[in-house]
């Protein structure tokens, strides 16, 4: 099926333009162009043979090797290969995950170091919200 170019933004920007597979980076333009740099193609969650759609929720960028050798498998068991569970996270899901990792860490900091005393729990929300914040959403 041949997807428009608007159609091909909103399934890069998804992932931020990263394979949803093995998370390579890659390059809008290269669009089903093999051979070059950050080439990618369309990819099916749950591969048309098996009833998947062309709904925009069932396709994922994927570079072409990834896309290739996925087949009809499983998007768990691809992702799994590189010891992924999630694909990468849309520039917009990112800050909201960054977001309530940072508050949950800052939150649990703080009680952490409240322990110490106010002192205490000014670091300890500091530095929990810093790991909270530094976490990898798309892990």
């Amino acid at each position: 099926m041949a997807f428009s170019k608007l159609d091909r933004r909103k399934i890069y920007d998804r992932t931020t333009g990263y394979c949803h597979i093995c998370k390579k980076k890659l390059s809008f333009e290269n669009y089903g162009l093999l051979g070059l740099k950050g080439a990618w193609e369309v990819e099916h969650s749950n591969p048309k043979s098996l009833g998947g759609t062309n709904r925009l929720s069932n396709l994922y960028a994927a570079c072409i090797s990834c896309n290739r050798s996925k087949n009809n498998k499983s998007t768990k068991s691809a992702r799994s290969k590189y010891g992924r569970t999630k694909a990468p996270l849309s520039k917009e899901k990112r800050k909201e995950e960054k977001r309530g990792n940072s508050f949950l860490g800052g939150f649990i900091g703080g009680i952490i170091g409240s322990v110490a005393g106010p002192p205490g729990a000014i670091i300890g929300a500091t530095i929990g919200a810093k790991l909270g914040f530094d976490k990898d959403p798309d892990k």
